[in-house]
């Protein structure tokens, strides 16, 4: 398994889809799906029924996973980049592309 290019805690915005353009924190990462949550994006709407442990029932809004292709870092100005791995004195860290800053 190679190692996450996106993880837990790292700020990514939408490349397509009907969030393109958002930017949002990401909350789980999913590596075996290959997919990531994003906070605020791509929430799903589920109707449901009132039940013994959920009473109201209603609406309930929560945010779905959605393919890691789909989502890119964020530098510091706002906009999308890549991610490569280097050897920076011993140590595989995560590098920008467009920046070249040690993420």
């Amino acid at each position: 398994m190679a190692a996450a290019k996106i993880k837990k805690g790292d700020q990514v915005i939408v490349l397509s889809g009907k969030d393109k353009g958002k930017t949002g924190e990401v909350t789980k990462s999913l590596p075996k799906d290959g997919k990531v949550i994003v906070a605020g994006v791509n929430v799903a709407v589920r109707h449901t029924k009132p039940s013994q442990g959920d009473p109201q029932g209603g609406l309930k809004r929560a945010e779905a996973p959605m393919h890691v292709s789909k989502v890119a870092l964020v530098t510091k100005d706002g906009k999308a980049t890549r991610v490569r791995f280097e050897d920076r004195d011993g140590k595989k860290v995560r590098v920008a592309v467009k920046t070249g800053e040690v993420i």
